[in-house]
């Protein structure tokens, strides 16, 4: 009888019943090259680091024209302003973002030199949008182990308090994986995990970025944000990162990029940049 491919084994379960180990693992790294040692022990901390400048006024104004484009004709083909999902396996300049040389330094700092990058999804709450995004870890979605990822949240536009900026509860990922339940729907959530109770684990803060600069949080910390109710769009890029010996299930290894270093075994499918744009 022929060997079960690893890959296809758990197609059909469900996400929690997938053997996923979801622990913090903090990083060890004695030499960082692009952040500071006092970032990395913040992120060891807390779950995350804020603030880091990638992206000059001009840049980001270019990254903003773009976007502005590619919404424009995903809202024209019935999409909406949340549904530019796995961005980087279908857009030439999603992918360039995803492997920028000043983005992907910070990843190898927090989680070693072979990096893979394996998703990019534009959340964008337009004016006046009552949706939220509900206290969540992002690792709970994701058919992924063990938990070895981080996400850079990129400032297409000022997110600030006014407009619905991300929210934190610094120190939430050493807690592991917390309970939660599917959303209601007078919950409004983008998303459709909620959980409860989450100031439990810690006080939130506000993570207040101009365009152009850059978050990164782990896949255990407990994020969200509120509906904005501003006049003003807040539009974000994420990107995900993980190591090379991460095993993404259910097909989720046909998303990852190998960005820098070696993947010896060639597990994550590599796709080459698109040409679309």
């Amino acid at each position: 009888m022929a060997e079960e491919d690893p890959i296809t084994r758990w197609q059909d379960v469900a996400i929690d019943d997938l053997p996923r180990d979801l622990r913090f693992r903090p990083c060890a790294n004695g030499d960082p090259q692009a952040l500071t040692r006092a970032q990395l022990e913040a992120f060891n901390r807390d779950g995350f680091v804020k603030g880091v400048r990638v992206f000059a006024d001009e840049e980001i104004a270019a990254i903003r024209a773009y976007f502005d484009a590619l919404l424009a004709r995903v809202l024209a083909a019935g999409g909406d302003a949340y549904s530019i999902n796995s961005a980087h396996l279908s857009y030439g300049r999603v992918y360039d973002l995803l492997a920028h040389r000043r983005i992907v330094p910070y990843l190898q700092d927090l989680l070693g030199p072979d990096l893979i990058g394996w998703g990019a999804h534009f959340f964008c709450k337009m004016p006046h949008d009552p949706k939220t995004v509900s206290w969540h870890q992002d690792a709970s979605y994701w058919p992924m182990t063990p938990s070895k990822t981080a996400t850079v949240w990129l400032a297409i536009d000022d997110a600030d308090v006014e407009n619905a900026c991300m929210r934190f509860i610094p120190g939430s990922h050493h807690h592991g994986h917390l309970t939660y339940h599917l959303s209601e729907k007078d919950e409004n959530n983008v998303l459709f995990q909620t959980v409860r109770d989450a100031e439990n684990y810690g006080d939130p803060i506000d993570v207040e970025l101009k365009a152009g600069e850059i978050s990164i949080h782990s896949d255990l910390l407990l994020h969200g944000s509120q509906a904005n109710s501003s006049q003003r769009r807040r539009c974000g890029l994420t990107l995900r990162y993980c190591t090379p010996d991460v095993r993404a299930l259910q097909g989720w290894h046909n998303k990852g990029v190998l960005l820098a270093g070696s993947d010896p075994d060639h597990h994550w499918a590599n796709p080459p940049r698109p040409t679309k744009d």
